[in-house]
């Protein structure tokens, strides 16, 4: 049998060495390698691989991490995430110029066995209802969130998930952010709940149909807002304007049904802007229709994959199956193609 480290040369980003933290390629590496540790931990769990057998270890202890806490569900007690701790000395994170972070939390995404697909298909839907934060896996990792920015400062916690933990940690996100703690964050293939209109080829058609979705929601957002105004002359600050400024990472594949509505999300953002819509576009990202029927009879109304800013990497190289269009070995690969943007909401 291969050891850990040898699957590891295989498989992960060995390649990487030495890490220079001011290189977002190389931070994007180590995110991702260390969200696949948090996989590779629950697997080996369920083997009941321990000690040298383990496959995990090397996930993290290449790039000079070591495990602080496991994030265990409370329903299915299987591992969710982890925090991992960094090796470096305390004067290292000193230096402001250096990016490296000092604890990162990491979460997994669904995993199909027998002893974990139950839990996370259940998560999933409630995913695309709308309702993940009202699960104790959320509540657990933002307990958990909370506590280590309180001993450490936002500064040197980073989170980091895949697909089903990506949402995870953007919920968290945007709960830190409202609480004034922006924390750097990195979304590999984060879960987009629309209609598949990415799908579409020809792209008039496909912009036409943006287009009248933002007249639609716009429209609707205005008649919601009127009908609950209040009559206080003090009204809240808009949350969405809150979260402007925390830009998390997101990496997403165009073959990736899962995540590539993103793409559509921020791509008709400019194009309306320059078409002189720019106005109707901002009323319409801050909602989607079913959000706004949702806050019309009194429930929440706040879509949780909703984004007002972000760094976007899209990864252009042709993949071969959804697999490898989902998977996160994709984002620790040197010689991917790739497109980024930087999306910054104005009010």
């Amino acid at each position: 049998m291969p050891s850990a480290m040898e699957i590891f040369r295989q498989t992960g980003p060995s390649h990487l060495t030495a890490v220079d933290w001011k290189n977002h390629h190389h931070r994007r590496a180590v995110a991702a390698s260390l969200v696949e540790g948090a996989y590779k931990i629950e697997r080996d769990r369920q083997q009941n691989l321990q000690g040298p057998e383990a496959h995990a270890p090397p996930w993290w202890e290449f790039f000079h991490f070591q495990l602080n806490h496991l994030l265990i569900d409370d329903v299915d007690h299987s591992i969710f995430g982890v925090i991992y701790e960094s090796k470096l000395p305390a004067s290292y994170f000193m230096q402001s110029e250096l990016k490296a972070p000092r604890y990162v939390m990491a979460f997994r995404g669904t995993l199909t066995q027998h002893d974990t697909r139950t839990r996370d298909l259940k998560l999933d839907f409630q995913c695309i209802s709308n309702r993940l934060h009202e699960s104790s896996r959320f509540q657990l990792a933002m307990q958990s969130i909370q506590h280590m920015v309180s001993l450490a400062g936002a500064g040197n916690v980073w989170l980091a998930g895949h697909s089903l933990g990506s949402a995870i940690a953007l919920q968290a996100g945007k709960s830190m952010i409202k609480m004034g703690f922006p924390l750097e964050t990195y979304l590999f293939n984060p879960p987009f709940i629309s209609a598949p209109t990415e799908r579409i080829k020809e792209e008039r058609v496909k912009h036409g149909i943006h287009i009248a979705s933002s007249v639609v929601k716009a429209g609707l957002s205005h008649v919601v807002k009127s009908r609950h105004r209040s009559s206080d002359s003090k009204q809240d600050q808009d949350p969405f304007v809150v979260l402007s400024a925390w830009s998390p990472h997101l990496f997403l594949n165009q073959a990736d049904h899962i995540c590539n509505g993103y793409i559509g999300y921020f791509e008709e953002r400019r194009k309306m802007d320059e078409i002189g819509a720019g106005r109707i576009e901002r009323l319409a990202i801050k909602n989607s229709i079913e959000s706004m029927l949702s806050g019309a009879l009194g429930k929440e109304t706040e879509p949780f994959n909703l984004l007002p800013s972000a760094i976007v990497t899209i990864n252009l190289t042709p993949a071969p199956d959804f697999r490898h269009a989902h998977g996160t070995e994709q984002w620790w690969n040197p010689n991917f193609h790739f497109r980024s943007m930087v999306y910054q909401f104005t009010s």
